[in-house]
């Protein structure tokens, strides 16, 4: 699961293009001088907007250490934000009407793609009937700043804390986010009297949140982390001062804030929430819904159909669980084999300790064979870290979150040590494979580096893209080594199970009337997945609809694409350059991809 946030483009050149991908696509070239021309109208067109965003979304620029604006967080939650965000998107369409796209250069054509689909996209969410939904749901256990937020100012997340100035920019935000988790509360009050509430369960998993929030004294806050380790660079004078603008922040602005929403939240949120879980009993839900999935996977998918293809992944994936089983030697059935991998002893960890040894043997097997698979290896560092204890109970059981693209900050991978037992040693292969290397690290870190793309394909994408590459890196496991034996195989098995089983229940809570308990039995009766991921899985669908079937729908996009180039291609094919053509220009919709690697065979060939 990838975690949070989405430059400059060359002068010289059509600035979207690396030579590879230029030379893979020779059809339709146009005059240099022509290329240059358009090319250098569609880098105008991206700088301004990607400028204008980082004005209106200030953690952005922070995330990728742009830090002009750093004394700021984000008008977030207000009319006027979203009026902002809304006119931006018919804004930068407009102005791409002045673009003549057959004039640009391949690479050109591809950015072009790219900006309009996801803009038009995004311009639809801002229908009246859709808006009236989203903008009065403004928090979850999944989205809304509480989720991220106390990390990202603890001094272990994005945010910098190398400065006196960084410190105080920090304060000022606080106080910034203070008044977000106050209009969290005006959007939620709107909610109820439109009639439109979360389930009850997520109302709940929010609660735990803040109560762990909120737990302890002012001085065990995340809040107040910062001032527990400075820099060299900050004087005595300033730590003195600071420390104590901290404890008082933490104390005065900060612990009444997330005090104000627990109370709300308990005390008049969560008798009015709904006690069903899919968005067919919100007014105007299945319309909404229908729009997410579209969001999340870039293709204009139903339900219905979504909900069949995920049916028939899921009998082809018991298929060769049962091959696994015989494998191992284990003569019960497949539901008895399930429940041997959920029990037996040998495959809990003991400690924390031993899942992160774990992880960096992982990584280390892995980093042996990957560049047989991989002509581009990013520069960006990995490290690799247990979730924070304020999320872990409801966090996934590993997850990525971003570098930036001068190496200042490594990209990390956090594995999820919550009820230990449940976290089987047979899952952490394919889990480092998807999650790390080549998944998301090589994804975002790669696009992220590629200072010739413009700033929305390096920092930005969509879901289809970042977790369809995720899923497809985990069936790399035979080039890179990993998944030898039929128990780690069963990890990789139970991870693709687990996204295919997601079209079933997805759209099963969403459009098809299933209860959570219905949802939770169907993906434990078809994995050998813990009681405690199962719950957390259905939840987060029920939290965020539709982000969950993109993984599996991208995964089949890029396998298909991939068969389509071994089938044509025969033994020209390559798959370091097959690889580097998927993610050479960041994360594509899923038509903008097939036609670039529909050229890309065409120029091999």
């Amino acid at each position: 699961m990838r975690v949070l946030l989405p430059l400059l483009l060359s002068a010289a050149v059509p600035a979207l293009a690396t030579a590879q991908a230029l030379a893979a696509a020779p059809r339709g070239a146009v005059p240099a001088g022509d290329a240059a021309a358009e090319g250098a109208k569609l880098r105008q067109i991206f700088d301004g907007s990607d400028e204008a965003r980082l004005r209106r979304n200030p953690v952005e620029a922070i995330f990728r250490g742009d830090l002009r604006y750093a004394d700021r967080l984000g008008d977030y939650l207000t009319p006027a934000y979203e009026k902002a965000e809304q006119q931006a998107l018919v804004d930068d369409l407009k102005a791409l009407t002045r673009v003549d796209r057959a004039r640009l250069s391949p690479v050109g054509r591809i950015a072009y793609d790219v900006f309009k689909s996801d803009r038009e996209r995004d311009l639809r969410g801002y229908a009246p009937a859709l808006l009236r939904i989203s903008e009065v749901l403004p928090i979850n256990h999944f989205g809304g700043l509480q989720t991220f937020y106390p990390e990202f100012a603890s001094s272990q997340g994005a945010a910098p804390f190398k400065t006196v100035l960084d410190y105080d920019n920090n304060l000022k935000r606080n106080i910034q986010y203070a008044a977000v988790v106050d209009r969290m509360i005006a959007r939620a009050r709107t909610g109820m009297k439109r009639g439109i509430m979360p389930p009850k369960l997520v109302v709940q998993n929010v609660i735990g949140q803040l109560d762990h929030i909120l737990a302890g004294a002012p001085e065990a806050s995340l809040f107040y982390e910062p001032v527990t380790k400075f820099p060299d660079a900050v004087g005595a004078a300033d730590r003195t001062r600071l420390t104590k603008a901290y404890a008082q922040q933490v104390r005065e602005v900060l612990n009444p804030a997330h005090r104000r929403l627990r109370d709300f939240l308990q005390n008049e949120y969560l008798p009015r929430a709904r006690d069903t879980v899919g968005l067919s009993a919100v007014p105007g839900g299945g319309a909404w819904y229908e729009y997410l999935i579209e969001n999340s996977t870039t293709l204009p998918l139903k339900a219905d159909a979504v909900h069949q293809l995920g049916l028939s992944e899921v009998a082809r994936i018991l298929a060769e669980m049962e091959a696994q089983k015989t494998r191992a030697g284990f003569t019960g059935t497949l539901p008895a084999f399930f429940k041997h991998l959920r029990t037996d002893p040998r495959f809990q960890p003991k400690s924390a300790e031993e899942i992160a040894a774990g992880y960096a043997a992982i990584g280390k097997k892995v980093d042996a064979r990957v560049r047989e698979q991989f002509s581009l290896i990013p520069k960006t560092p990995l490290e690799i870290r247990p979730v924070p204890a304020f999320r872990e109970k409801t966090a996934a059981a590993g997850s990525y979150q971003s570098g930036t693209p001068d190496g200042s900050r490594p990209g990390v991978f956090y594995y999820n040590t919550y009820d230990l037992p449940n976290r089987y040693l047979w899952g952490m292969e394919t889990l480092y494979l998807h999650e790390a290397v080549p998944g998301h690290h090589f994804q975002i870190s790669l696009a992220q580096e590629n200072a010739s793309l413009p700033a929305f394909m390096r920092f930005g994408g969509n879901t289809a893209f970042a977790e369809g590459w995720g899923l497809y890196a985990e069936t790399l496991y035979p080039e890179l080594g990993v998944e030898t034996d039929p128990y780690q195989r069963m990890g990789g098995l139970n991870d693709e199970m687990l996204r295919a089983m997601r079209l079933v229940v997805d759209t099963g809570i969403h459009a098809k009337g299933w209860s959570r308990d219905q949802a939770i039995r169907y993906m434990l009766d078809n994995s050998p997945m813990p009681e405690t991921d199962a719950v957390a899985e259905v939840e987060r669908y029920i939290a965020i609809p539709g982000q969950a079937l993109a993984y599996k729908i991208g995964q089949l996009t890029i396998l298909r694409l991939k068969a389509e180039a071994k089938r044509t291609l025969g033994s020209r094919f390559d798959p370091r350059s097959f690889h580097a053509t998927v993610l050479d220009t960041g994360a594509l919709p899923m038509p903008v991809l097939e036609q670039k690697v529909a050229d890309w065979i065409a120029s091999q060939r």
